[in-house]
């Protein structure tokens, strides 16, 4: 036949788009013409697909041949359409049979010598392929990657001639091994930060909740510990949290199946661009808060970042999701990350320090332009606001005091189980009517919440926040009800010491 149509997929975010590869063989000069709004690295398959044929044993077709990737409107990037497009040129050729193209999708890209190289996005068309019940054939790598989505039916190959030769029906394509079971990552214990109760505390109660943190303190007081400890307490992910994150990574092929299950921790440079934290590009890729989708956002040294790129932080925070918009198109990314931030108090960072040998210096200007760089309206978006103070010689050492990581997951994780029963989402994710339904307050707790707001200026989003914080303290404590205790606890965690 002169016509034949395979199938592929094109990403969007996390969404794989349908692509239908149209391959025409005509009467007239040799030309390959390769339409449907291909960028670089397609057109460029033209080279890759003819000497991938030829190396592996096929004929080439010294005629008119044109490509459609349809829709046209829909941009195709990278190199997943080399392995469609030569099955397609061999079926229209008459080289393959088309029977048995029913129900397959294709993406690979081709080296010369016909062998199947790593795509892009695996998991994102293995999920878009279970939902059209479509097997897809993927290079071996990939094929593994994309086995991680249960409802998917993958194949793998490692060469052009295997995906010929199963199309031919002399030759099987295996499904990808079962991976072993992966072992728990292993994480710092929280056991080796000592003193700092009060920020352990906060730690807990962050994770419980996955509620926002900003620590403020002298250098060498252990914030930076602490953050790194966040993720061993942190409750496991569910497979549906495990496969959006690995989506997400293999879109700019960071994912690595031994990862698997894995809560991410991005910490990105303060010298970063606004377009590596949130994503963008000319083709939107995902940034550092959509990589730490169900991890954790930890910015060190927050105030050096430069304030309009914490700005973007702002939406994100409150929508759980990144839109980016193109001239081309626009792609939405979910962002559901756990923001953790470290400061020192003012440019030297010894203020409140009490040290006699390095007194701070700062005049009160320094320390409140210092300070301005994180605006009003982001600091309103941080749940939890604590200083960790400067720990006496004879504390760090002494003996290392407080719990083990091991113990405090374990009420994480009960606090965890008695939200999601309760209301079905965790609560930092509260909304204003989920905040009047489960965080009720009584009598004492609401005349308090007027004292404070009256006292610390209070906005409305920050009482709400303070409401989530004080529900996940009760949590913790196995109370049904909010207490005027979660609630003064939860009111003192939005008021940083100088």
């Amino acid at each position: 036949m002169s016509l034949a149509i395979t199938y592929s997929r094109a990403l969007a975010g996390l969404h794989a788009e349908l692509v239908t590869v149209e391959v025409h063989l005509a009467n007239g000069l040799p030309a390959f013409n390769l339409v449907g709004l291909p960028d670089v690295e397609v057109r460029e398959a033209r080279d890759r697909v003819r000497a991938a044929i030829q190396t592996a044993g096929f004929e080439f077709p010294m005629r008119k041949l044109t490509v459609n990737l349809a829709p046209a409107e829909f941009p195709k990037e990278s190199g997943r359409f080399d392995l469609p497009i030569a099955i397609g040129i061999l079926v229209a050729s008459g080289q393959l049979p088309a029977e048995r193209l029913k129900g397959l999708e294709f993406a690979g890209e081709l080296g010369l010598n016909g062998d199947l190289r790593v795509v892009r996005g695996a998991l994102a068309m293995a999920m878009a392929a279970a939902r059209d019940e479509h097997t897809l054939v993927l290079p071996k790598a990939s094929a593994a990657e994309a086995a991680r989505v249960r409802s998917a039916q993958v194949l793998a190959a490692n060469t052009l001639l295997e995906v010929a030769a199963f199309i031919a029906g002399r030759h099987t394509l295996d499904s990808p091994e079962e991976s072993a079971q992966i072992e728990p990552p292993c994480y710092p214990d929280l056991l080796d930060v000592k003193g700092q109760t009060q920020a352990k505390r906060a730690l807990e109660i962050a994770a419980a909740g996955r509620h926002s943190l900003l620590m403020t303190g002298p250098p060498g007081t252990g914030k930076s510990m602490l953050a790194q400890r966040l993720p061993g307490i942190l409750p496991p992910m569910a497979e549906g949290e495990a496969i959006e994150s690995a989506a997400l990574l293999s879109l700019v092929g960071k994912f690595k199946p031994e990862m698997f299950g894995t809560r991410q921790v991005r910490a990105p440079h303060h010298t970063a661009s606004a377009v590596a934290l949130v994503g963008g590009g000319s083709d939107p890729r995902p940034g550092e808060i959509s990589l730490a989708h169900h991890g954790v956002l930890f910015l060190d040294e927050v105030v050096e970042f430069d304030r309009r790129v914490l700005e973007v932080l702002r939406e994100p925070l409150e929508s759980r999701a990144i839109n980016i918009s193109r001239a081309a198109r626009q792609v939405t990314f979910p962002s559901h990350f756990q923001l953790i931030a470290a400061m020192n108090p003012c440019p030297d960072g010894y203020l409140g320090a009490n040290l006699a040998a390095r007194p701070c210096r700062c005049t009160p200007d320094q320390i409140a332009r210092y300070r301005g760089k994180l605006s009003g309206p982001l600091l309103d978006r941080i749940d939890l606001q604590i200083t960790v103070p400067a720990l006496a010689s004879e504390s760090l050492r002494a003996a290392p005091d407080g719990e083990p990581s091991a113990a405090v997951r374990q009420r994480v994780v009960a606090a965890s189980e008695r939200q999601l029963a309760r209301q079905g989402k965790t609560n930092a994710d509260l909304s204003p009517v989920d905040i009047d339904q489960h965080c009720a307050l009584d009598e004492h707790g609401e005349q308090l919440m007027r004292q404070a707001a009256a006292r610390m200026g209070l906005s409305a989003r920050a009482q709400h926040r303070i409401c989530r914080v004080a529900r996940t303290v009760a949590d913790l404590a196995g109370a049904e009800r909010i207490g005027v205790a979660h609630l003064a606890e939860a009111i003192g965690y939005r008021r940083m010491e100088s």
